[in-house]
């Protein structure tokens, strides 16, 4: 059907976000989402702070959180501004982080395990229905807004586009997918969250009034590095901008080229070591406190953050940290959060000035470890992205025809990492100028004071996501504007035992057969011409599965001799296939057709040689699910 909008939702970790744009051209625009402020208090805010809050029994009257909609997805839980509000008092009801936890591959991710470390029980919710109750939410935010349009128009008019970060795995983006589908968001297109704060910056330099056109800004030989640091994660991607035929965007188009690994650390790193500074003040002043305390120290510590890099008048704020009993009041304590520490601390804990070969240190690990999200153990910002840009190298030198469109100038540099010529940052860790301005003078200090790098003009760091998602709707609906190529981040890779002689002490290397090269689009069907393989069916069996981001240069059907050694192993699969006929245990000649589905999944189909029998191996299927 013909769309007449296209509605961009960024379901961020700490906010999420709404956008609409005209299918037909203009300038993408936020869309305020209805939310609850306080009790009986309804209101409407440009970000949906992606928290959950579970209130007790009788804690509140009936009627307190009536929203404009029937709220029966809500099922006694709030989300938005109040609930984020209410977890700097009672942190042990409040879910906040679902999104890194929701790709997490070391848990099921459909069990209820939030809040994390609380003892609500049954009253728990799982990553997944944390995140379907916000999409919920989003959904009738939508559905509410475009009601009051003059247009008539209805959610069924819009392209929908959902982002999610660039270095999610397939599980995760599968689950988001599903989750957007339990709540009517039908036809739901998924996009990576660095693509969209790029497409914002092309719509913004089109239509926003007195914008130079991106155009201008930008040659064929450019690589721009967008660096997008919000509450929970750190995604970095690289775009070329390469020459194109006559008549395109003057000559110009554009290639995702790198794809950084998905790291947890973010704003919610910040707030903890900003709590930590201040949990030592109180130890200072006598004041000693128990865990639930610190919970509630890191979000009243978060609020005060906000507030300092939010208004450059503010030399500090306050921070009070109440405790459970009935004199609330009486027990409560405070202390001040200043400007200066909050500088002094952020940016030279997580973006000193390093050396282009200070890399991550490498996990230290004792034999036990309390068990939670597998938060990075590096906190400079600085040797994640050394990491980033060295990989990215080392990932262009991988394949000829990547090395060209990424071009000459980019990958001589004077240290081995791969040269940005342009940086676009977002995230609302960088709304805070002096960590932009840190990071420009970081990779001046990598490439030359005189290497010639342009900090481009994001569309606003907290919501250029939505706004991108929107346009790039815009673009797919109509077919009009300019699209990055991009494809998978990663190539993929299937485990292959090979048939050896018994050898003492000695375990056959397994290897792996690339199913999925690197760039592959969306919607696309592979196979592997003239291989066959053996599927042992009617039995448990354990497939696995392997990735890699540097290897751009693997095509389908390229075998790697020794794959736990080279690639990064993904979780792997155990799963019994239905035999032919009665017996158990049969080999059978197959075929493999790997399909990237048109959302940006894995799909692995194997076929039977001597009949039309086939069976699907899904990387949703993996450990956890």
């Amino acid at each position: 059907m013909t769309r007449k909008l296209s509605l961009g939702i960024d379901l961020g970790t700490s906010n999420s976000c709404l956008s609409l744009c005209a299918v037909d051209g203009g300038l993408a625009q936020t869309v305020p989402v209805t939310q609850v402020l306080s009790p009986s208090v309804i209101g409407e805010k440009s970000l949906l702070p992606s928290v959950l809050y579970l209130p007790a029994p009788g804690e509140y009257a009936d009627g307190s959180f009536t929203l404009p909609w029937n709220d029966a997805d809500a099922r006694g839980s709030i989300v938005g501004s109040f609930a984020r509000e209410r977890g700097a008092t009672v942190p042990d009801r409040v879910v906040s982080s679902a999104k890194s936890w929701l790709c997490n591959p070391d848990v099921d991710r459909r069990a209820s395990i939030l809040p994390w470390k609380s003892d609500l029980g049954d009253a728990k919710v799982s990553p997944f229905e944390a995140t379907r109750r916000y999409l919920a939410h989003l959904r009738h935010a939508a559905e509410s807004h475009l009601a009051q349009r003059d247009d008539g128009a209805t959610l069924a008019d819009c392209q929908i586009v959902l982002t999610v970060p660039a270095s999610f795995d397939e599980v995760a983006r599968t689950l988001t997918h599903e989750a957007a589908l339990a709540v009517g968001l039908s036809d739901v297109t998924l996009l990576e969250e660095p693509q969209a704060a790029f497409y914002a910056w092309i719509n913004q330099s089109a239509h926003a009034p007195g914008a130079t056109p991106w155009t201008d800004e930008v040659a064929p030989g450019d690589l721009v590095l967008v660096c997008d640091i919000g509450g929970g994660t750190a995604d970095f991607s690289l775009i070329a901008v390469a020459a194109a035929p006559a008549g395109l965007s003057k000559n110009l188009e554009l290639h995702r080229v790198a794809v950084g690994e998905h790291i947890l650390l973010g704003g919610d790193n910040m707030d903890l070591a900003l709590a930590y500074h201040l949990r030592g003040k109180l130890e200072e002043g006598g004041h000693e406190l128990d865990a639930w305390q610190f919970q509630a120290l890191v979000h009243a510590t978060r609020e005060a953050k906000e507030k300092l890099l939010g208004n450059d008048a503010l030399a500090e704020a306050q921070v009070a940290v109440p405790s459970r009993g009935a004199s609330l009041f009486a027990k409560t304590v405070a202390t001040t959060l200043a400007r200066d520490a909050v500088v002094a601390i952020l940016t030279e804990g997580y973006f000193p000035i390093t050396a282009a070969g200070d890399l991550p240190a490498p996990r230290k690990s004792v034999g036990l470890q309390e068990y939670g999200l597998d938060y990075a153990t590096e906190p400079a910002v600085s040797r994640h992205l050394a990491r980033f840009l060295r990989r990215a190298l080392e990932n262009v030198r991988s394949d000829a025809e990547l090395a060209t469109r990424v071009g000459a100038a980019a990958a001589a540099a004077p240290v081995d990492l791969l040269r940005p010529t342009a940086v676009l940052f977002n995230g609302g860790v960088f709304e805070a100028a002096s960590f932009r301005a840190r990071v420009v003078e970081l990779l001046r200090a990598w490439f030359g004071a005189d290497h010639a790098l342009k900090e481009l003009q994001s569309a606003g760091l907290n919501i250029a996501v939505s706004r991108g998602a929107a346009y790039y709707g815009a673009v797919r609906a109509s077919g009009k504007g300019i699209a990055i190529e991009a494809g998978t981040s990663r190539s993929y890779y299937l485990g292959l035992e090979s048939p050896a002689p018994a050898v003492p002490g000695y375990v056959p290397p397994v290897k792996g057969v690339c199913v999925v090269p690197q760039g592959t689009k969306e919607g696309t069907e592979l196979e592997l011409p003239d291989r066959e393989f053996g599927l042992v069916t009617g039995e448990a069996v354990q497939f696995r599965f392997f990735a890699s981001g540097v290897r751009a240069g693997d095509r389908v059907g390229t075998v790697v001799a020794n794959a736990p050694k080279t690639l990064d192993e993904l979780p792997g699969l155990s799963v019994t296939l239905p035999a032919l006929g009665d017996g158990n245990g049969q080999v059978v000649q197959v075929t493999l057709h790997p399909r990237v589905t048109a959302v940006g999944t894995l799909e692995l189909w194997l076929h039977h040689k001597q009949s039309e029998r086939r069976w699907k191996l899904d990387f949703n299927l993996r450990a956890g699910e």
